[in-house]
């Protein structure tokens, strides 16, 4: 522990809470495992709102959208709003967004239903995801596989139905169509899918496609830059006035550090 660090304590807590207006939370791990609520999260969330702190959740698992999140918050008895909820596939979205991606182009997505409806609500052409579980390839001498020349990114996040198809139909996208981009929306190596164990992440699958196109990714997700620059916009709140609490150094408290924010860990 260096000498800048020190244990959230009865006697420092009262200091924490009066320098920090808003608090951002990561999600899995520090409010819920799995679809497991952590001792504590809803009573600490409650008794931070009931003091006027602004709470905004940055996940980089992109599984869900940010309207789903909100669902899964109602679940486990937590309201949150979906403005409050910053998800990577969110961020990916928005990184073409801002970088004013083509609306002509189509993104590719290797991931779920999270990354797709956060894309069409920014008004973009997305396909892929859950939709390619399924699809295999056939092998023949000679034979070509077809993709779309029109797709303009492809965006990799979290895919337990990952398949050689999907590799194979991201992989053509980037190499071959002209100035495609190669989007990631985390490389965590794990996850708390389940209460009880962790869980390959987005980083396994972003590696393959990393492996098969000897490209690296634009990362959109913790601790990247780019979600804590939109969030700053978004919400108009200074750094050193926002603490970040997670479990992860490599991801949470690095994203925190690099903007100059406080940090907590949280060794759930």
């Amino acid at each position: 522990m260096s000498s800048s660090s020190q244990r959230l304590s009865v006697e420092n807590l009262k200091d924490l809470l009066d320098s920090v207006q808003a608090f951002l939370f990561d999600c899995d791990g520090v409010i819920w495992k799995g679809d497991q609520l952590i001792d504590g999260a809803s009573q600490t969330l409650h008794m931070l709102r009931s003091k006027g702190k602004k709470l905004v959740f940055v996940t980089n698992n992109s599984w869900k959208s940010r309207s789903q999140y909100a669902e899964k918050f109602k679940s486990l008895g937590i309201s949150v709003s979906p403005d409050e909820i910053f998800s990577s596939s969110f961020a990916a979205a928005m990184y073409l967004k801002v970088n004013n991606f083509p609306t002509q182009k189509k993104v590719y997505v290797i991931g779920g239903d999270g990354i797709l409806d956060e894309l069409q609500l920014a008004g973009f052409t997305a396909f892929g995801g859950p939709g390619d579980a399924d699809k295999t390839i056939d092998w023949k001498q000679s034979g070509i596989f077809e993709h779309d020349k029109s797709v303009g990114a492809v965006v990799v996040g979290i895919d337990p139905k990952i398949n050689y198809y999907k590799l194979q139909y991201g992989t053509l996208c980037i190499r071959e169509n002209p100035g495609c981009l190669f989007i990631a929306t985390n490389r965590d190596a794990v996850g708390h899918m389940t209460p009880s164990q962790e869980w390959p992440g987005a980083g396994c699958m972003v590696a393959a496609i990393c492996g098969s196109t000897q490209k690296e990714p634009v990362v959109v997700g913790k601790p990247s830059t780019f979600m804590m620059d939109f969030l700053l916009e978004k919400f108009d709140l200074s750094c050193s006035k926002m603490c970040m609490v997670g479990d992860r150094l490599d991801t949470d408290i690095l994203f925190g550090q690099s903007a100059g924010c406080k940090t907590l860990l949280v060794l759930s």
